[in-house]
């Protein structure tokens, strides 16, 4: 059976109402994402995500951004707090898997069973600031390894990584929560760097694309380009499920009922959408319409990757993971 090509994410507070039920119910979105508003304690957030999986009757994969640093949404007093990715880089591949592998535990224990993780964008020297410490950093082969590494302690600890933001995000000098970013840069000197990480992940089971438009591929954003899309199919190589970013950021133009058909006409297999309410949420539902063949295929190959988390000492992996971050600058 085919679902619904989005992942909804206008859940208003920390409790299903009978409304969004309902929705749920008749939409059938392949997935859902929460934020901060939805984020209460421990308790309520396993009530939430049963709940959110109860309405589409089936155990649907409900994903976050839990990065660390800015971006995170399950937060102290519940919930550790984690520095900016670019500020623990140094630290090497170890760290940042037991990091990931202990945001994973986290996530798993309240019924959250992806995250929108590793950041694969290079960062620049002129990397807009909303972006910049998201990074793994500025060298491509530190990235793919870092990135590699994030992946690794994500799915041992039984969550699905969304690499992002596919083709790449790191020469951005505008916000695209605002602004389309435009780059001139050649496809080779793309290629070389932007590139490069999301190639050596290409096996990963989930990516997102970037709002921001590459001169040298095509005139419209990522997201909603069609050579785009090709150019993340055949020349990065990534064959995995590819979601769209939040299609309620103002990179993107026209109607969100637009928006979400010109990134499915463009090839992406699912539409993200945020924020908003059941009113908003009905037309991009209505316009991304059901997954294609294609798409069911990618997401049950990524739902095979889907495991059980390894049950290792947290503690001791936490010491571990303090003691090789020991004396590095956050930012």
């Amino acid at each position: 059976m085919a679902h619904g090509a989005t992942i909804l994410g206008g859940i208003a507070g920390t409790e299903l109402s009978p409304e969004e039920r309902d929705f749920f119910r008749a939409a059938d979105p392949w997935g859902f994402i929460l934020f901060a508003r939805n984020v209460e304690s421990p308790e309520q957030l396993r009530r939430l995500t049963g709940q959110l999986r109860d309405s589409v009757g089936r155990d649907a994969v409900i994903t976050v951004d839990q990065e660390g640093g800015r971006v995170q949404r399950l937060r102290a007093p519940h919930w550790a707090e984690w520095p900016a990715p670019l500020d623990q880089a140094e630290a090497g591949a170890r760290a940042m898997w037991l990091r990931y592998y202990l945001i994973g535990r986290e996530l798993h224990d309240v019924g959250i069973d992806s995250d929108c993780a590793p950041t694969l964008d290079v960062a620049q020297a002129d990397t807009h600031p909303f972006l910049r410490n998201r990074c793994l950093g500025s060298d491509p082969d530190q990235v793919a390894t870092l990135g590699r590494a994030v992946a690794e302690g994500l799915l041992a600890a039984g969550v699905l990584p969304v690499m992002k933001h596919m083709p790449g995000h790191g020469r951005a000098v505008a916000d695209s929560h605002h602004d389309l970013p435009r780059v001139s840069s050649s496809l080779p000197e793309l290629d070389a760097l932007d590139f490069a990480p999301f190639r050596a992940l290409a096996d990963l089971p989930m990516g997102m694309t970037a709002h921001i438009c590459l001169d040298a591929v095509d005139d419209a954003p990522a997201t909603a380009s069609a050579p785009a899309v090709q150019l993340i199919r055949q020349k990065i190589g990534f064959d995995g499920l590819l979601m769209t970013d939040d299609i309620t950021m103002q990179a993107l133009s026209g109607t969100e009922a637009e928006r979400a058909q010109a990134s499915i006409a463009a090839g992406c297999d699912l539409v993200l959408h945020c924020n908003g309410s059941v009113a908003s949420m009905e037309p991009v539902v209505a316009a991304a319409g059901q997954m294609t063949p294609q798409a069911q295929r990618r997401a049950d190959a990524a739902l095979q990757m889907r495991q059980a988390p390894q049950d290792l000492d947290r503690h001791a992996l936490q010491a571990e993971w303090q003691a090789l971050v020991a004396g590095l600058a956050l930012t």
